[in-house]
């Protein structure tokens, strides 16, 4: 019962988060959160940098990401530790990926490619998990079991990538196809839940051209089947159905990754089918192989509540803090928007 209701409450939350998000985040008031003036140019009035919607939202999947990978290692009785070395090795490689893999694949210098970033994620995963078992047993004389420690990743991936999604949506970038170039059906089923995206810096007005117009609302799609696929698998993991919470995360994540790229308008590089889908097939198949590879642990009976506990401590919270403020401050200063401001007294205020 404890489980069920641990999900039913995260169902509730994002159910509350997405309603709200979906109505309000494609509207222009909700790009940026702040400007803070850097100079004052040669006019008098003062260049900015705009804090964005993007950063906050990204740094918040990341946050979820990782408080996530706490409470369920934590069930699985793991030190903090030891739960600190996963994901500092993970964040550590696949957050400067996350532009590097941009620059690679799209030739953007002032972007992220979150696809770049898991992509990178998914190869490391099993190593990662592999070298701190054998560092943790040598050092701590702790196991750490390798097929549920990337379950519990998969599963964080999952609601991480689906919060973090809204980012996009704020930002207006990997945006969907126009209604007028889509089937008819699809124009029906996308009638009343199109996303219509305004303002000039959104990614999908200055490089699409589509402000105002009605698009597929294919962000929400993935955001909903990312942590769909996350409670899915959340439950399986609860109920010590490891393999399959590891299967479902990791394969049906990655399948919607190149199947999304279908409905999507921005640009993402020449060809039919995307490099990014390439790397989602292949991460998918990379996954099979490593279930078939890894032994297959049994008998593993995860408490929530000791899951809870662990992240009820001032080293985790502190911890989760500070990576969402270092995330933040490295996706959320914006560098393709500018702003200027001028400021004056209040004459009936002095």
């Amino acid at each position: 019962m404890v489980n069920e209701l641990g999900v039913l409450s995260v169902v509730v939350i994002y159910a509350a988060l997405f309603a709200w998000a979906f109505r309000v985040l494609p509207q222009e008031s909700w790009q940026f959160v702040a400007s803070v003036p850097r100079h004052k140019g040669s006019d008098g009035q003062w260049v900015g940098m705009n804090l964005t919607y993007y950063g906050v939202f990204l740094a918040s999947g990341v946050a979820v990401a990782v408080a996530i990978v706490v409470v369920l290692m934590g069930a699985l009785s793991l030190p903090l530790i030891i739960i600190g070395m996963v994901s500092a090795i993970l964040l550590i490689c696949c957050v400067p990926a996350a532009r590097l893999m941009a620059k690679a694949i799209e030739a953007q210098t002032n972007t992220f490619t979150i696809g770049g970033a898991a992509f990178i994620g998914i190869l490391i995963a099993p190593w990662t998990v592999w070298l701190t078992d054998r560092v943790a047993g040598n050092a701590f004389g702790v196991h750490v079991p390798i097929l549920p420690s990337l379950a519990v990743l998969a599963i964080a991936y999952a609601f991480g990538e689906g919060t973090g999604r809204l980012a996009c949506i704020s930002f207006g970038c990997c945006y969907g196809k126009p209604l007028s170039r889509v089937s008819r059906r699809l124009t029906t089923l996308c009638k009343t839940c199109h996303f219509t995206f305004t303002g000039a810096t959104k990614k999908a007005a200055y490089e699409g051209g589509f402000e105002m117009v009605p698009v597929i609302p294919i962000q929400a799609v993935t955001a909903l089947v990312f942590v769909g696929t996350g409670l899915v698998g959340l439950l399986l993991f609860l109920h010590g159905r490891v393999l399959a919470a590891f299967m479902v995360t990791w394969l049906s994540t990655q399948i919607w990754r190149a199947v999304s790229e279908f409905f999507r308008a921005d640009y993402r590089g020449t060809g039919a089918f995307s490099v990014y889908q390439v790397l989602a097939v292949i991460g998918a198949l990379y996954g099979l192989v490593v279930a078939l590879v890894i032994p297959h642990e049994t008998g593993l009976r995860p408490d929530l509540l000791a899951g809870l506990h662990a992240l009820w401590n001032p080293a985790a919270i502190l911890a989760i803090q500070a990576v969402w403020f270092a995330i933040f401050l490295y996706t959320g200063r914006s560098k393709v928007t500018a702003s200027r401001m001028e400021f004056s007294m209040s004459q009936d205020r002095r």
